[in-house]
């Protein structure tokens, strides 16, 4: 067990093992800062910030005390030596620590207090944070508590406008629970709706509609809402402004309902208004947004601090809507708030006066779904709705039977699909190795239609047809893989395909600008008005005089083109392949995933999961052990975080009676 005096050796320690790569030169910082200037001299106390920082990096929000040092060899990679020199591996470091000794530690540190405070470090719950997350946690915890408290009186004709709306539902599958229309009424009555499913089970009908039943009810009331939609990405919130543009043509509502309804989509940022290098944004909550309903869509990929922000700059009567599916990927950044927020979606767990009151507004029975025994009933899942079914991917779906049993974890149940039960749309190519040509000549079969269709065309002094017609193209298929480094990561499989590409004369060239070549924008800019994620592909300009230079073509949400010089775009990625990550809020005709040769941390069921459902029609897998993708299906991904125990605390009782402060306070 570590000492109670840190010798001078601890950031020789932390050095070490940053340079190694285990530890990042932040973590380390950190732990030195602590030190330096917070005087701090308990080596356990260090160690653990350093910790907290580099869980940090993984995603997790804080450091559970009980879960890491039950099983301290989760932190350590198995390529890290177990010695260099004198220096012990983190494990040893941290063998015979309880949880119980390092929060008592903890409890008397100086950088180190249980709540608020100015100091580096929280401890909450056996929980280590820094304190600016324990803050966002804090900022979210009391955003969900304020909108769960508060009610709408729903109007006595609810049923039937919902029979309206939900007609269709009715007629198609009479014997099915229409959790659709469930959600829905939900909606109606709360300031905070949870609505989560997978792809092809309609949460972008439910919401139009939705929207349609709130808005023809604000309007009889002379008090039309004020809508805004939003996604985290760009390319997020263009499908989705495509997806209710098209719906809303289908509503039951008259033209000044309609009006009201709208379609055009934009991103988080946008709406909150990021200020230029700057963590912060003009709405607040002493500047809130102008809106009465909120919608975001994709909401698996808020990390901890956007949602903070978002909750933060809700007006007092402001409503909000999340939708996601809770079994993708988390964000990219720390935090997995949707999934802590549906973490009772599938059971329900609804209470006895939910439950009857589906069944008189609704005709609908969930009382399946009712908390069971001992089982606590929260507030939150009184607001949220799982959709079940799903109306893209039937029986006979390739793409569905392995998404269903991948996300069951069920590894032997996904090798009996490959092997007993072949489906249409799904394929498996098994590699010899990690340099097998088959995945290149798969990629350069797929891609070479939209640069044929490039190359056949005259440079435009209005390119913005063929820039739309090349990124439509483009997007019916994409190649993803799990890593960014390594001979399978983005960046290894990008190199490996332009120079495919180059070879069959399809591109010009296979460095710098060429016609042809599609990029990712890497980090947001403000300036030209695109996002991380969004995606454009390079063509010839005709300029005045005739002659042609290159441009880079974007598709924004509202379908408008922008053409940008490349000279301006300082932070973007070639992207014939891009990771499983950056393809969440995509999707395409075609989609193929290919996994490294070795098992790694990083391949879980959520990541196949996602890689799959980016998939419409038809999805191809590439490996070369299957022992890799078995492994990959029972990891489950974990992420350290207090939201889910506060959230089972909002009980209906708590939200009347008891003040959010009060949570922090139940055991």
């Amino acid at each position: 067990m570590p000492s109670k005096t840190a010798p001078p050796g601890i950031l020789e320690q932390l050095d070490e093992w940053t340079g190694q790569g285990w530890l990042r030169p932040l973590d380390r910082a950190l732990a030195a800062f602590l030190y330096h200037e917070g005087e701090e001299r308990d080596e356990t106390v260090l160690l653990l910030a350093a910790l907290t920082s580099q869980q940090l990096g993984q995603g997790h929000i804080c450091l559970d005390l009980e879960h890491v040092l039950g099983h301290p060899e989760i932190l350590v990679p198995e390529k890290l030596p177990d010695e260099t020199g004198d220096i012990p591996n983190p494990v040893q470091q941290l063998d015979g620590l309880t949880a119980a000794q390092a929060a008592e530690r903890l409890a008397t540190s100086p950088v180190v207090q249980t709540g608020e405070g100015n100091t580096p470090l929280v401890l909450d719950n056996d929980r280590l944070y820094l304190r600016r997350y324990w803050q966002y946690e804090q900022t979210v915890a009391e955003g969900i508590h304020r909108l769960l408290a508060q009610h709408h009186q729903v109007p006595d004709d609810l049923g039937a406008r919902l029979d309206t709306f939900f007609a269709d539902n009715r007629a198609r599958n009479p014997e099915q629970t229409d959790w659709q229309k469930i959600a829905c009424a939900l909606a109606a009555r709360g300031h905070l709706t949870i609505l989560t499913g997978g792809p092809g089970t309609g949460k972008t009908t439910t919401v139009v509609r939705l929207l349609g039943l709130l808005q023809s009810i604000a309007c009889e009331e002379k008090k039309p809402l004020r809508i805004r939609l939003a996604a985290p990405t760009g390319k997020a919130a263009a499908r989705l402004t495509e997806s209710i543009g098209e719906r809303i043509a289908e509503l039951d509502v008259n033209d000044d309902v309609a009006r009201r309804i709208p379609a055009e989509v934009t991103t988080l940022h946008r709406l909150l208004g990021r200020r230029p290098d700057s963590r912060h944004f003009r709405h607040h909550r002493y500047n809130p947004l102008h809106a009465d309903l909120v919608v975001v869509d994709e909401a698996s990929m808020i990390d901890l601090e956007m949602m903070a922000s978002l909750l933060d700059a809700l007006g007092p009567h402001t409503r909000l809507v999340l939708l996601g599916d809770k079994d993708q990927l988390a964000s990219v950044e720390a935090g997995a708030v949707m999934g802590d927020l549906c973490d009772s979606a599938e059971d329900g767990h609804y209470d006895d006066e939910t439950v009857q009151w589906i069944r008189n507004v609704c005709g609908e029975d969930i009382s399946r779904y009712r908390a069971q025994g001992d089982t606590p009933t929260g507030a939150l899942a009184r607001q949220t709705a799982m959709l079940r079914q799903n109306h893209r991917f039937g029986a006979d779906s390739g793409i569905g039977e392995l998404a269903r049993a991948i996300n069951a974890g069920d590894a032997e149940r996904v090798k009996n699909i490959w092997q007993q039960q072949p489906f249409a749309d799904i394929q498996h190519h098994a590699l010899r190795n990690g340099n097998d040509p088959r995945l290149e000549q798969l990629c350069v079969e797929a891609y070479r239609p939209y640069l044929e269709q490039l190359r056949g065309r005259s440079p435009a002094a209005e390119p913005e047809p063929l820039a739309a017609e090349l990124l439509e193209a483009f997007g019916r298929f994409r190649l993803l893989c799990a890593l960014r480094r390594g001979p399978a990561g983005v960046a290894g499989l990008n190199l490996r395909i332009t120079e495919a590409l180059h070879t069959e004369g399809l591109i010009p060239r296979t460095d710098g600008w060429y016609a042809g070549r599609p990029v990712i924008i890497t980090r947001n800019d403000y300036t030209l008005g695109l996002m991380n994620g969004d995606i454009g592909i390079t063509l010839p300009v005709a300029e005045d005089g005739g002659e042609a230079r290159l441009r880079v073509a974007f598709m924004l949400p509202d379908k408008r083109i922008r053409l940008v010089l490349p000279s301006r775009l300082a932070e973007v990625e070639t992207v014939y392949a891009m990771t499983v990550h950056k393809s969440q809020g995509s999707e395409f005709d075609h989609t193929a995933l290919v996994l490294p040769e070795t098992d790694h941390p990083v391949l879980s069921r959520e990541l196949l999961y996602t890689a799959v459902t980016r998939a419409k029609g038809r999805f191809s897998l590439l490996l070369s052990d299957a022992g890799i993708m078995q492994a990959a299906v029972r990891r489950k991904t974990w992420r350290a975080s207090g939201l889910a125990r506060i959230f089972h605390q909002i009980t209906p009782e708590l939200v009347a009676e008891r003040p959010i402060s009060a949570l922090n306070k139940v055991q």
